[in-house]
């Protein structure tokens, strides 16, 4: 595993508004070589960037392709620059050293990790509902550190209250990158190994109160780099909106560039699992043929994956009494099923729930938009009330005989709300109270800040559920037999790991 490393150099005079920080960037599946997306924040001021890569083993620097800025201009903060590209041709998984000089003039050194290929076993840490400042959040960065990581997920509500730059500034960035390590200050994340994120409500205020005042809104298209290869929405539609100043919304859209909306959903392949990651804002209609559609066919075309995560925010699925009749997600269930999926990962409910393995079929009315008790799926009033009551009602069946422990191959998808990264905990009266528990919830904890801890090695995968404090919450084990097909003799053969069956075959 990785040990990250802190910066290596920093001259007192560097200008950056944000210090140097990793991304997947623009590419969704791993290579015999590999390439990640560097990023960083500065003043206006005319100067020459540069950035070199020292692989592993390497003893000479190599100059990286140029660096873009991209002129962010928004009412209430000065003009600044963010700088992205790329740094190209790394060994998968592999340790390398990169630095940026400005005028000739080294200004921020650090190491990195490239992402993983399929044979490499590798931990994801996921946390959600974090970026608030808090003794909580400072505390779950710092264990999310001691973790070692290989990346680390958001479900959503990355920065609050509004995912605004400004916000960022003193929310995000300080914190998950923090020059030390320590359960009061954060630690240095961000510089090492990359983020990536799913788009929550407080990371999309304009689908909720569109108020044309909070100008630096968005900054999730500004600052993240992640695949593009989402399905097209329009903005108000399937899209967060903008702004409805249309002067304002034209000075945000060229901020963003091509992130915006395309990057509010996405997939990539870490290792040997393919990740979905939607916007589950209820601006977004996922009765939508279209969308439905795109993450079908995204997970069928991971069939050579051995694991399917998907990743978002609002989760379908909640025992907490806080947000529990928001289950606009659950309207995806029978997608996830029919692609295979494994995990699900969510936030939004501040605190750590586990469900059963399970299947979940809707039973709808003849208007797909309209649940069987009648509420409405209804952006407009969303906007309007600042809730969105929509309740759905099917058949579930769950999968009692799975423990995790003897018993490691489940029936059934496994949602897990993970959103105690930092804000204010939700229910915390719920924790001993089973009898508040839905039927689907198999585990619930809302006393303490906490992280899921993944570990995927070949066909296993060990998850725990972590206190800020390091104490153990929760573990199970899930195991994948391998795959079988009959040959023509009538005898049993093992497929190789990401194999596919031959076409015809049982």
């Amino acid at each position: 595993m990785f040990h990250m490393m802190l910066v290596q150099a920093l001259t007192a005079a560097a200008p950056f508004i944000v210090h140097p920080y990793l991304q997947l960037g623009d590419a969704p599946s791993a290579s015999e070589t590999v390439t990640m997306a560097l990023l960083w924040h500065s003043d206006t001021v005319s100067a020459e960037w540069e950035v070199d890569l020292r692989p592993a083993g390497a003893t000479t620097w190599k100059p990286q392709r140029t660096f873009y800025p991209s002129r962010i201009e928004v009412p209430g903060l000065d003009p600044y620059d963010v700088y992205h590209g790329t740094l190209g041709d790394l060994a998968p998984g592999s340790t390398f050293q990169y630095r940026v000089k400005r005028n000739g003039t080294v200004v921020f050194t650090s190491s990195g990790l490239a992402r993983k290929g399929p044979s490499e076993a590798y931990r994801v840490v996921v946390f959600g509902d974090a970026g608030q400042n808090t003794p909580g959040q400072r505390a779950v960065a710092y264990r999310a550190y001691l973790e070692h990581p290989d990346f680390i997920a958001i479900p959503g509500d990355i920065v609050y209250s509004s995912g605004r730059m400004s916000e960022y500034r003193t929310k995000f960035f300080p914190i998950y990158d923090a020059d030390t390590a320590s359960p009061t200050t954060g630690a240095p994340l961000l510089r090492s190994i990359p983020f990536v994120a799913a788009i929550g409500n407080h990371d999309a205020s304009y689908a909720r109160n569109v108020n044309d005042s909070l100008a630096d809104y968005g900054a999730y298209f500004a600052y993240w780099s992640m695949p593009l290869n989402g399905p097209t929405t329009k903005p108000g539609h399937n899209a967060p909106l903008m702004a409805t100043d249309s002067t304002l919304a034209s000075v945000l859209v060229r901020s963003y560039g091509h992130n915006y909306p395309r990057m509010a959903n996405y997939s990539f392949d870490y290792g040997n699992t393919h990740w979905t990651v939607l916007d589950a804002d209820p601006y977004m209609d996922w009765t939508d043929p279209v969308l439905r559609n795109w993450v079908a066919q995204d997970l069928a075309h991971a069939a050579g994956a051995t694991w399917r995560f998907v990743m978002f925010h609002q989760p379908g699925f909640n025992s907490s009494r806080e947000h529990f009749t928001e289950q606009q997600m659950r309207l995806l269930s029978d997608v996830f099923e029919a692609g295979n999926v494994d995990l699900v990962l969510m936030g939004h409910v501040h605190n750590y729930q586990r469900s059963f393995p399970m299947t979940f079929l809707p039973r709808l009315s003849g208007d797909p938009k309209v649940a069987i008790d009648g509420t409405l799926h209804a952006p407009d009033w969303y906007r309007t009330n600042g809730r969105l009551p929509f309740t759905i009602d099917g058949d579930y069946k769950f999968d009692h005989e799975f423990d995790g422990v003897r018993r490691t191959v489940p029936k059934g998808v496994i949602y897990i709300v993970t959103g105690g990264g930092g804000a204010e905990l939700y229910n915390p009266e719920q924790t001993g109270d089973r009898g508040s528990w839905q039927a689907f919830t198999y585990a619930f904890e809302a006393t303490q800040h906490s992280l899921s801890a993944i570990d995927v090695k070949g066909r296993t995968l060990a998850f725990r559920q972590i206190g800020a404090d390091g104490s153990l919450i929760d573990h199970f084990t899930i195991t994948k037999p391998v795959p079988t097909i009959a040959s023509k003799s009538g005898k049993t053969l093992a497929l190789r790991t990401g194999a596919r069956a031959p076409a015809g075959s049982p």
